[in-house]
């Protein structure tokens, strides 16, 4: 049997995920060190230091929310070449010094290229990847982008203490190029268009999302809703139960379970399913969420990470590897988008809607909160989900998950 496998670790697999990670390298590194550039250069309140953090998620929103409609006519070639270009001259604009309005509408452009760039790699990923290993492939790739989220904070935090800014802005640059560079040197796949009708053209929902994937996009909506608890307030919560030291390696430990775990969820889901999965994801991610709600001391705010790393982590590759198998292969593009316009939606604008839910709970109360609305989630992603899964493996012949399951 392991004959007949195909191959996944490819020159073009391999091409666009180092692509992809230097992309999220970038967009971690400033993640980090944006609210305090606003602060020290412009001398603006915390709120709009968040503003400045926060709209690149925004634009990457409208990046991606335009991309997955344009990505199928123009071609993902094409279309990830023009956003990595456009990422390299939106990177040139943080050298421009002309006040926090400016800056508002840099951050706001770096995101939309940003968008439109990883929409464009996601989409070719899922094409490059063989049909029996969508899973396993979709978890290694992921991996990209978990790995931006250990080491781009790490690398943004060290250069804002021992650099200026304006080599900040120049390392982002320099990695910009090279995501271009090597993208240059990888055999993108042709995109099947879809059938053109005639007469005149109606702007539809479906031209921008893709109602197939509509429903796991939801789930996602609500998780990572919850994980923006953990990604915006960590560092708050930390100063208030005195662990600040510690907490720098919460997300160290949070990549370091997910690198562990990916290799066999991924191949897990190509067994046996999407189910096997998720739903183990969903108490993990939900005990690593109560568990950081009672932390006092170095250990249980650590293993809370490893937890939501087993949980979260997971629930991101299989629900993109979800959103792409329940869809036609011509509209893949828009799957792609539809998925990161739902997981970017949750953390951009979850920080905004829980920041008023803070002063009234504590941080303490709001990861009990979180960690009870993923339990909740569970039943959701079975009505949405779960209860299907069984016929969703069975219509594609290729999944190794249906030749297992006929045993």
């Amino acid at each position: 049997m392991n004959q007949s496998k195909s191959k996944l670790w490819t020159k073009d697999f391999i091409i666009v995920s180092a692509a992809n990670f230097f992309l999220y390298l970038v967009f971690y590194l400033l993640l980090v060190t944006m609210a305090v550039y606003a602060v020290d250069e412009f001398a603006v309140s915390e709120s709009e230091a968040g503003l400045v953090t926060g709209i690149f998620i925004i634009g990457t929103l409208i990046g991606r929310l335009f991309i997955g409609r344009m990505i199928t006519s123009v071609g993902n070639k094409k279309m990830l070449y023009f956003g990595l270009i456009f990422f390299i001259l939106t990177s040139l604009l943080y050298f421009v010094n002309a006040g926090i309005t400016f800056l508002l509408i840099t951050r706001l452009l770096h995101g939309i290229a940003l968008g439109m760039a990883s929409t464009a790699t996601g989409t070719i990923i899922a094409e490059v990847i063989p049909k029996d290993r969508k899973g396993e492939g979709i978890g290694f790739y992921s991996m990209s982008i978990t790995l931006a989220t250990a080491i781009g904070p790490f690398i943004g935090l060290y250069m804002s203490q021992h650099t200026g800014y304006q080599t900040i802005f120049g390392f982002c640059l320099a990695l910009g190029i090279i995501s271009f560079i090597i993208s240059l040197f990888a055999r993108i796949p042709v995109m099947e268009k879809p059938v053109e009708s005639s007469g005149a053209k109606k702007v539809k929902l479906s031209d921008f999302v893709e109602p197939k994937a509509l429903p796991i996009a939801l789930v996602v909506l609500i998780i990572s809703l919850g994980y923006s608890s953990v990604l915006s307030f960590i560092n708050f919560y930390a100063i208030e139960i005195d662990l600040v030291e510690v907490a720098s390696l919460f997300f160290v430990v949070y990549a370091v379970a997910i690198l562990v775990s990916r290799p066999f969820t991924g191949r897990l889901m190509d067994l046996k399913g999407a189910n096997s999965v998720m739903y183990p994801a969903f108490v993990l991610f939900a005990a690593g969420l109560l568990l950081l709600s009672t932390a006092e001391s170095s250990l249980p705010l650590l293993l809370a990470g490893v937890l939501i790393g087993f949980g979260f982590g997971n629930m991101q590759s299989t629900t993109q590897a979800i959103a792409v198998k329940v869809t036609p292969p011509r509209r893949i593009g828009l799957a792609t988008s539809t998925y990161y316009i739902a997981l970017d939606a949750g953390l951009g604008f979850g920080p905004y809607v829980l920041g008023f839910i803070i002063p009234l709970t504590g941080y303490r109360n709001l990861y009990i909160m979180m960690g009870v609305l993923v339990l909740i989630t569970t039943v959701i992603y079975y009505f949405m989900h779960g209860k299907k899964e069984g016929s969703v493996w069975e219509v594609n012949p290729n999944s190794m998950a249906s030749k297992t399951k006929a045993n």
